[in-house]
This record gives structure tokens, C-alpha cells and sequence, in this order.
């Protein structure tokens, strides 16, 4: 039993959102990363290092949304979807590498602060709210499931904005340089928590972990609750991309399992196996007095 569900992408619409605010990011963190050298603040730095990061995911999730209009082949004969673990494990390491770059350039301001040209931080504030802000309503208007994840990397980054706008606003009142470096350092601790989450699930799954150990435990139960199935051995369960799962499994079958009832059996597993939405069921049935070929290959 075997069945198969490819997914395309949702079109050239899709795409050509996805590409206008890519190419709007990167632009706007390359102004970043220079208007935070040139107003010596590190707060402006941190948030470049995390626009850096949400532009390699946009520019990830657009190569991937025109590769997965692409049929799976011989060489990719799941599809392209694997693509997408690579793309976040290389975002990952960017954004640690960056990251504690910029601790290292906080850190030592906590205690000999220096003064940022405020001037320049209010304008890059209100030109960052404006940017990430028009880029997220852009977004807004696509339906597909990487618009809605972009989407809120962008409300995310126009909140970082705003914060960096009070701390400037704050500081042309208040000569209080250590803002800079807090507000640095807590946008940095922010974005290593979710890349260190982020990384252990990404490494996770290219080590083809289970997904989701509650749903191995459902389907386990589910393939044994079947009186013609006797036990089962060879199940795994992993994903593609951490949203497209793939499930395979040997079903040995009781002694007098005819073949009306083994026909009956895939039917049954067929429809309750449906509300796991795997992409990819295999399973093969076993006669009780078979031996499985599999049994010497060591998984």
C-alpha cells in the first residue's frame, strides 16, 4: 500500500510577494548595518543582524515556493521540500555567528557606555517602522503558509523598531548611553533563545527524528488495533520539512487473513491514517509464516 500527496506551490502571485519584500529587506539591512555604524549604536546593529536573518528566510522561503512547483524526480524523489531544512539550518548559524558578535560589541558598553548619534537612530527607527511595516501589509494580502510565517517576522522586526524609537526619543531627553548597549543586548538574547530552539529542531529532523512523538504513539496504536494485524515492526515516521511527514511500516498479519480481509485492512487503514496527513504511507503486509527480507539490514 502505497499512496502519495505532492503539493504545488501556491503560484506566481506568491512569488512575486515573497521576491518585492525579500528584495526590500536586503536593501533595507544593508542601510541598516551602515546606520548603525554610522551612529555608533549597537542596538541598530543587533536588529540589523536579526534583518539579516529574516532576509536569508524570505529569500529561503521565495526559492522555495518556485521550487516547489517543480515535480519530484529521480533524483529528488520526495520532492524538494528537504530543501527547506537546509535553508534554516544555514540561517541558524548565521544568526549565531552575528549574534554573539554583537554581545561582543555590547558587552563592554555596559560598562564604559558610549553616547550614539541619536539624531540618526530616531531616523532609522521611523524608516525601519515604515519599511517592515509596509513589507508586513504586503504580506498580509497572500494566503500561503510561508507568507503567513514571514508575515510575522516582519510585525516582529517593526516591534524592534518601535523599541529602538522610544530608547532614541528617551536619550535625546537623557544622557543615559547604556540604553543602547541593554536594548542590544536583549534584542540579541532574543534572537539566539529562538535560534537555539530553532537549530536543535532543524538538526533534529535532518537526523530524521519522529516529528512528533504523541502521533508515533497514535498511529502505533491505531496499526495495532486491527484483529487481522498480529505486530509490527519497521515503523518510522519522519518528516521532509517539518510539516510534510512520511510514514513506513511492516504489518505482520494473523495466520488466517484472507485476501477479501486484507483488501478490507488497507481500506481501514487508508481512512484513519488520513487525519495523520502524511505525504508519503508505506506499508507492507506480511504473512505470518514470512520471513521479512529487511531483517538483516541493521536501522
Amino acid at each position: 500500500m502505497h499512496s502519495h500527496d505532492h503539493h504545488h506551490g501556491s503560484g506566481s502571485t506568491t512569488s512575486r510577494r515573497i521576491a518585492w519584500v525579500f528584495f526590500l529587506n536586503v536593501i533595507f539591512t544593508i542601510i541598516e548595518f551602515i546606520g548603525g555604524w554610522l551612529t555608533n549604536s549597537t542596538a541598530i546593529m543587533a536588529d540589523a543582524v536579526h534583518d539579516l536573518g529574516d532576509s536569508f528566510s524570505i529569500g529561503t522561503a521565495w526559492g522555495l515556493n518556485k521550487l516547489s512547483d517543480k515535480k519530484a524526480n529521480n533524483t529528488f524523489s520526495y520532492g524538494y521540500k528537504r530543501f527547506s531544512l537546509l535553508g534554516a539550518l544555514i540561517n541558524g548559524l548565521i544568526l549565531s555567528v552575528g549574534s554573539i558578535w554583537i554581545l561582543f560589541e555590547a558587552i563592554p558598553r555596559l560598562v564604559r557606555p558610549e553616547m550614539p548619534h541619536v539624531e540618526g537612530m530616531l531616523l532609522l527607527s521611523i524608516f525601519g517602522i515604515g519599511v517592515n511595516g509596509f513589507a508586513a501589509y504586503k504580506l498580509s494580502e497572500g494566503e500561503s503558509l510561508n507568507e503567513r510565517v514571514l508575515n510575522w517576522h516582519l510585525l516582529e522586526d517593526v516591534l524592534g523598531w518601535v523599541a529602538v524609537l522610544i530608547v532614541s526619543i528617551v536619550l535625546m531627553f537623557k544622557t543615559w548611553p547604556i540604553l543602547d548597549p541593554i536594548l542590544s543586548i536583549g534584542f540579541t538574547l532574543f534572537i539566539l533563545f529562538n535560534v537555539s530552539r530553532n537549530l536543535k529542531e532543524t538538526i533534529l529532523l535532518f537526523l530524521q527524528a519522529a516529528p512528533d512523538e504523541q502521533q508515533v504513539k497514535e498511529v502505533h496504536s491505531v496499526l495495532l488495533s486491527k484483529p487481522e494485524v498480529n505486530k509490527l515492526h519497521h515503523f518510522h515516521i519522519w518528516s521532509l520539512d517539518g510539516e510534510h511527514n512520511v510514514m513506513t511500516v511492516h504489518l505482520v498479519l494473523n495466520d488466517e487473513v484472507t485476501v477479501s480481509k486484507m483488501k478490507n485492512l488497507k481500506h481501514q487503514l487508508q481512512k484513519q491514517l488520513a487525519t495523520f496527513k502524511f505525504v508519503h504511507t508505506t506499508i507492507e503486509l506480511e504473512f505470518a509464516d514470512e520471513e521479512c527480507r529487511d531483517d538483516d539490514v541493521h536501522v
